[in-house]
């Protein structure tokens, strides 16, 4: 495995930044930006994207042109579910209301509803 990879978005090279200016006098053009590849893979924030793309926008670039083929490869024709349970909690607190004095504090109930995924196992 190659230790750089290019940006694959397919319009990068046209993007007017200075870091992307090559070659010498009379014969200079706009290249693709060139990324390092790193192991990210324990890293919280890796996403994936960032060895094949040189920022965000040439992610979404390369996704928007190229979103049929993508969406191709695992079409999706039904829904997915997953079992649940819902369990309602009835908890004390408070709600203020508003007086001729300002405002008074009132008890209130509220129902706090939690989805609890069922595991099919």
């Amino acid at each position: 495995m190659s230790d750089y990879n290019w940006c694959h978005n397919p319009d990068c090279h046209t993007y007017h930044t200075t870091d992307r200016i090559r070659g010498v006098k009379g014969s200079k053009v706009l290249r693709t930006r060139k990324i390092k590849v790193r192991d990210y893979s324990q890293s919280y924030y890796w996403q994936g994207w960032e060895n094949h793309f040189c920022r965000v926008a040439c992610f979404f670039n390369y996704v928007k042109k190229h979103f049929a083929q993508i969406v191709a490869i695992s079409p999706v024709h039904e829904p997915s579910e997953q079992p649940i349970d819902v369990k309602v909690e009835n908890r004390d607190t408070y709600r203020y209301i508003h007086t001729d004095n300002g405002y008074e504090r009132v008890p209130h109930v509220e129902k706090v509803k939690t989805i609890v995924p069922i595991n099919n196992e």
